[in-house]
Order: structure tokens, then C-alpha cells, then sequence
């Protein structure tokens, strides 16, 4: 039953984007399915917002459907198989003339007339264009750069969840004295992963900026050879994993320079040898005699800053991490932390900084609820936070962002101060002693319980990030309800977007709007 579902909702989403020709490539991510078009103006985004199971989109470099976590692993696959099936020399099917010439309608009200309502479609334009204006500013060398760096780390999400709880299930049983001969298994399946990540980030890296993939790898894997040990580098012994992830990216990214020098100047008869011996070699050399020690250097310094950040100014430093983490993802600095939460999870087991940024989702969830209730006319909008907030507590927060809170303007930014004190928190207990983080990188908000692991045992870790969830849903609650609107924007917003009686009750309109552009 579950399966007909998935494949009901890709079979749904497949023609408001074009159909099979419009498509040229598909993956997925923790929340999202992206997809590559042909042609943007075939898609039909009121349709596919307006679906059930679409919690939102989002325009980047691909075309974003977000699904949810869980949801979007199972509705990929369903589509790629439609698409598989359904692709043929017919032209694709135009767009609907009410999406294709459906404009943004102006909030507010003119000079003597009356309060105009203002909907949840109307915030879904404004999140739009305030999402393509940021997309353009975004797309510096710099931060296309970071965001090829995060397409890198998103595959290995999935692993780090799933050997992420079980470590955390064997750590339970030590702590309980359960199934002792059940733990040490544990810890292999757990810990498997992480002592080989060094070779799938040099895997992908080599894949993603253009090279032989499996030579990326390759040289990845000195990294975490054993011999190594025996290897003297700057005065001291190698050891096995050190510069970890870090090693490994600057490792590939010179394997895939040396790859294509080799390429233009080994001639073609020679080039299946040469090519691959000498990339292998020289790579390899740099790495054992170089970029291990300077990575594992730069690895040991964020792992002492972090720890030194929260231990001595962990109050602000969660205010000012968990208050400014959602401007940092508009403004595509965000990615650059995938690499650093990854290099904690080497080190330490668990990254400290992860549950701090949860606040963020946090923060928007309060805030959310308070425009619930500051506005109880507008259904409209009303119906868009409904459907948006169960995937807000889960992490996923698109749909309130660009759905809500950024079009509106004050209530983001009053979203904002309840992701500062819920950061607040969380760093406070940190100075006080409860150091914590968690085991993955991915989930956000509820989802983050199964991952978290900390010195002071599961109950304590628990109860301060839920604390810390609790503050940042009070503070973003009260601050929108209170600082939130302008007596203007209440009186604009707080109005039922009602037909014209003449048209019958009937034509009130659809229960749900879109929630996210």
C-alpha cells in the first residue's frame, strides 16, 4: 500500500514538471528531490505546490521538490521509474494558462479602499521572488565553490545516520549492562564507516570536479592505511586517519588536477597506464609527506576551537550561532560547515555545533505558531502553516521559511531571537558542563533525538536539547506575537480571502495553498 502511494505522488508530480522529456537528470537528498529541466517555464508550480505531499519547492541550481525526509527516499526511485518508462519523441505538454499567467497580486491596500486580503499564494510569490534575488547573489565563485564542497558530503548523509544510531544503541547497552555480547558487533557496524569515510569523500570529490572517480578514492585511501604508521612526515610518526576528510578532499581535488594534466600531454596509446600510475603516485607522495600532517593540523585546531568556544563562551557563542544560522543559509555560507560538523564526528564522535544550529528550525517553528495566532481570519495562510509545521518540528524548514516567515519580514527576523535563545541555552549548558552533539549530520528538530551523544549520558543530553527546543519555541512565539506586526500588516493579512458571495459558498477555494517557492 505504502508503495502505491509513492508511486501515486510521482505520477502526480511528473507531468506539473514538464513530463518524462523535460527531465535530464534526478537525485535526492535528505528532504528533497532535485531534478535538472529542460525547459523551467513547463513546469506548473501552483499544481505541484498544491499537491498533499509536497511540503514546498525550492529554485537552485536544480529544480528542488521538497518531500520530507524519509518520503523523498521513497518517491525518487517511483519516479525515476516513470520516467524511465514514460520518455518518448512527443513534445511535452504546455503549461496551464492559469500557471503560466498567473501573477503576484500586490499586498496591502490602495489609498480608500478597503483592506485587501492577503493569502498564502500571494507570501509563496513573495518567498519566490525573494529566494531567485538571493539565488543571484549567491552565485559567486566562492560560494559555488561551498556548494559543490557540500554536493560532496550530502550522499554520505544517509550512511552517517544509519551508523550514527546504531553507535548510539550500543552506547545505551553499555550504559544499561544489556546484551553485553551484542555491543563489541555494534560498535563494528557503527565505526565501520567512519574509519573508511576519508575514501567515499575522495570518491565523490573526484566525481564531482570532474575526474576518474575511483582515482579519488584511491588516493583518498593512504589516508587511513594502517602502514602509514610506519611513515615519518615533518619529524613525527603518521598515523592512520589523520587530516581525515579534510585530507581527503585536498587529496582528490589535486588528484583531479593531476588527472587532466596527464590527460593533455600522455599520448593515447599510453594513457590507460600512464595516466592513472602517475595520478595514483605523485597524489599519493603529497599526501603521505604533506597534506596529511597539514590537515591533521587544521583538524585539531577547529576541534580545540570548538571546544574552547563552548567551554568558555558557550552562552554567546549559541546566541550568536543559533541567531544568525538561517541568514547564513540565505546567504550559501551554511555548506561551509558540512566539512567542519564531519571532522567532529571523526574526532570526537559527535559534533558539538549541530544541535546548536537546530535551534534555528526551532525559532521558526514558534514563530510560525504565533502568526497561527495573530491571524485567525486569514484561513489561507492558516491552512499553509498547518501543513508546514509537522515537517517544521522534523527539521524541514523551507516551507516556513520561504512560505512564511521571510515574505512576511518581521516574523523572520523575530524567528531569528527564538533561534538565538534556544542557542543560548544549549551553549549555556555546554559551559556548564554538559557537552553534547550529535552522531550525524542530516535531521534537524525532533529528528535529531536518536542522534545524540554526549559525556553526561543519554537522559541529561535529552532533557538540554529538548530544553533548548522548548526555548526557542517560546521566545520565537512570543517575540512574533509581540514585535512581530505592524498594526498595518494586521490589519492587511488579518482578512478571509472570502469569494464573491454571487459565486456560491462553494468557490471558497482549495484547503491548501502553497506552502513554499
Amino acid at each position: 500500500m505504502s508503495t502505491d502511494k509513492n508511486r501515486a505522488t510521482a505520477a502526480a508530480i511528473l507531468p506539473l514538471v514538464g513530463g518524462p522529456d523535460n527531465i535530464t537528470s534526478v537525485a535526492h537528498c535528505m528532504t528533497r528531490m532535485r531534478v535538472t529541466l529542460r525547459d523551467r517555464s513547463l513546469v506548473r508550480d501552483a499544481e505541484l505546490k498544491a499537491l498533499p505531499a509536497v511540503l514546498g519547492v525550492v529554485e537552485d541550481d536544480t529544480y528542488q521538490i521538497v518531500l520530507g525526509p524519509g518520503a523523498v527516499a521513497r518517491v525518487t526511485p517511483e519516479f525515476e521509474a516513470l520516467l524511465a518508462a514514460g520518455r518518448t519523441p512527443a513534445a511535452p505538454a504546455s503549461p496551464s494558462p492559469a500557471t503560466a499567467t498567473d501573477p503576484a497580486p500586490a499586498p496591502g491596500t490602495a489609498p480608500g479602499t478597503a483592506p485587501q486580503p492577503v493569502t498564502a499564494a500571494e507570501l509563496a510569490h513573495r518567498g519566490a521572488d525573494l529566494k531567485t534575488a538571493q539565488k543571484a547573489r549567491n552565485a559567486t565563485p566562492f560560494k559555488l565553490f561551498l556548494r559543490r564542497v557540500a554536493n560532496i558530503f550530502v550522499p554520505l548523509i544517509p550512511a552517517l545516520i544509519g551508523c550514527g544510531v546504531i553507535a548510539g544503541l550500543g552506547g545505551l547497552l553499555t550504559n544499561l549492562g544489556w546484551l553485553p555480547g551484542l555491543v563489541p558487533a555494534l560498535a563494528a557496524i557503527g565505526s565501520g564507516f567512519m574509519s573508511l569515510i576519508a575514501v567515499f569523500v575522495g570518491y565523490n570529490t573526484a566525481k564531482e570536479f570532474g575526474g576518474t572517480a575511483v582515482l579519488g578514492g584511491a588516493v583518498a585511501a593512504v589516508i587511513v592505511f594502517p602502514g602509514v604508521a610506519k611513515i615519518d612526515a615533518f619529524g613525527q610518526h603518521l598515523s592512520p586517519g589523520q587530516g581525515g576528510v579534510l585530507g581527503a578532499l585536498a587529496a582528490a581535488l589535486l588528484a583531479v588536477q593531476v588527472e587532466k594534466w596527464c590527460r593533455r600531454w600522455v599520448p593515447e596509446t599510453l594513457d590507460v597506464l600512464v595516466t592513472p600510475t602517475l595520478t595514483v603516485l605523485v597524489c599519493g607522495l603529497v599526501t603521505l609527506f604533506g597534506l596529511m600532517f597539514l590537515a591533521g593540523e587544521v583538524a585539531s585546531a577547529i576541534g580545540g576551537f570548538a571546544t574552547w568556544l563552548l567551554a568558555t563562551g558557550g552562552a554567546f557563542a549559541g546566541l550568536v550561532l543559533g541567531g544568525l544560522f538561517l541568514p547564513l543559509v540565505m546567504l550559501g555560507l551554511h555548506q561551509a560547515l558540512i566539512p567542519i560538523h564531519t571532522t567532529l564526528i571523526e574526532q570526537t564522535g559527535y559534533t558539538v555545533l549541530l544541535p546548536i544550529l537546530a535551534m534555528a528550525g526551532a525559532g521558526q517553528v514558534g514563530a510560525a505558531l504565533a502568526v497561527y495566532c495573530r491571524l485567525p481570519r486569514n484561513r489561507s495562510l492558516r491552512g499553509t502553516i498547518k501543513s508546514a509545521l509537522p515537517a517544521g518540528f522534523l527539521g524541514v524548514g523551507e516551507p516556513l521559511i520561504y512560505g512564511v516567515s521571510l515574505p512576511l519580514g518581521r516574523p523572520f527576523v523575530t524567528a531569528c531571537a527564538g533561534g538565538a535563545a534556544g542557542g543560548a541555552f544549549v551553549g549555556l549548558c555546554n559551559q556548564l558542563g554538559v557537552s553534547f552533539g550529535s552522531t550525524a549530520i542530516g535531521p534537524s528538530g525532533w529528528a535529531l533525538f536518536p542522534l545524540l551523544s554526549g559525556s553526561s549520558g543519554p537522559g541529561v543530553t535529552v532533557a538540554v536539547y529538548a530544553g533548548g527546543l522548548a526555548t526557542g519555541y517560546l521566545v520565537g512565539f512570543a517575540a512574533t506575537y509581540f514585535f512581530g506586526f505592524t498594526r498595518r500588516m494586521l490589519e492587511d493579512l488579518n482578512t478571509d480571502a472570502e469569494p464573491d458571495p454571487a459565486a456560491g459558498a462553494g468557490a471558497a477555494g482549495p484547503a491548501k495553498e502553497p506552502v513554499a517557492a
